[in-house]
């Protein structure tokens, strides 16, 4: 070997090995930041997106939480609103936000909905987010107005078999939840029922209310009032159980209809790649927010059902909705009009 062919191994070895210590360096300085980063946090405000307008449901959710979850995580919980495109927007900026856990996504099952909806989202539902907790459920009310001619779920189903195509049903809109868990329901009672989409829950209910419209499965949080003020009758909830806010009113499985469940869910979601020890840290402290007896009490008489699970138990449950929605719009061929 020549003297010009030895040094260049040495300098090649030499190189090399300087190449490998240094990459072990910064493995050890960003390990040992994420470790630092994870043990400190949080030790700054946290900003907690919601993809709808002030006033919905979601709103009328995470308010409480934040101010009880503050509380519990020692920082501010600043709740931006970023509504737009069935919440795709604020989702497309979650997904875009560094993986600290300083930002974070109030997430509706219209999350799970999404995917099969919009050809094409700018984020992968299952693969740029990490699941932090599975907040609350809210079951739909299944109401009707007064005049109706049925005043239970059988009778309903009885009046539309009779009269098939008769009966309209009033959705927020194209592909929401209180769209497709029809559609779900037809299939399932062997009914045909005829689709009419407002801009909204508000509109919605207000043309039941003038009985425009024969039927709607609506938030129990906003159809609620509108019942007890006597405006419209509830027909059945579409929980697992029966609402502690209406326990007379029984449940659509009760009814006939077995296997049928549908809730509305809220869930709290962070960017891929924030650590696990924040991922945990928020977890714990959602979930003994929930646990508050006075805020329990307060969401319950919205309707909610707390729940907070654990990121993984949240995360099981979002893969199960993405499902389950993709086959019933799949089945029914729904697309945004």
């Amino acid at each position: 070997m020549t003297p010009i062919a030895t040094l260049n191994r040495r300098w090649t070895r030499r190189v090399g090995a300087a190449a490998l210590s240094l990459a072990s360096a910064l493995s050890c300085l960003i390990t040992t930041a994420v470790a630092h980063a994870a043990s400190d946090y949080p030790n700054k405000p946290i900003t907690l997106l919601i993809p709808y307008p002030p006033g919905g449901s979601a709103d009328m959710l995470a308010r409480p939480l934040g101010a009880v979850l503050q509380k519990e995580l020692g920082q501010p919980i600043v709740i931006e609103y970023k509504p737009g495109a069935g919440g795709s927007i604020a989702t497309a900026q979650l997904a875009r936000s560094a993986p600290d856990g300083y930002t974070v996504l109030m997430v509706l099952a219209a999350h799970a909905i999404n995917p099969s909806l919009y050809p094409s989202l700018p984020y992968d539902t299952r693969k740029d987010f990490s699941p932090v907790s599975w907040v609350a459920n809210l079951p739909l009310l299944v109401v009707a107005p007064t005049p109706a001619p049925y005043n239970t779920l059988p009778e309903m189903i009885a009046y539309a078999k009779a009269h098939p195509g008769k009966i309209s049903f009033a959705s927020a809109g194209n592909g929401n939840t209180s769209h497709l868990a029809v559609e779900l329901f037809k299939r399932k009672a062997g009914i045909d029922l005829l689709h009419v989409p407002y801009k909204g829950s508000g509109p919605a209910v207000v043309a039941l209310i003038g009985n425009e419209v024969g039927l709607m499965f609506d938030s129990i949080s906003t159809s609620l009032p509108q019942v007890k003020a006597g405006k419209l009758k509830a027909l059945a909830v579409t929980g697992s159980s029966r609402a502690a806010v209406l326990p007379q009113v029984p449940t659509v499985q009760e009814s006939g209809t077995p296997d049928f469940v549908v809730n509305g869910w809220y869930g709290i979601i962070a960017p891929a790649g924030v650590p696990k020890d924040v991922v945990d840290k928020l977890s714990k402290g959602i979930a003994n927010a929930v646990k508050q007896p006075a805020l329990q009490e307060q969401l319950a008489g919205y309707g909610y059902e707390v729940v907070g699970s654990t990121p993984a138990e949240f995360g099981k449950h979002i893969d199960a909705e993405l499902d389950t929605w993709h086959q019933v719009i799949t089945d029914a061929q729904v697309k945004l009009q």
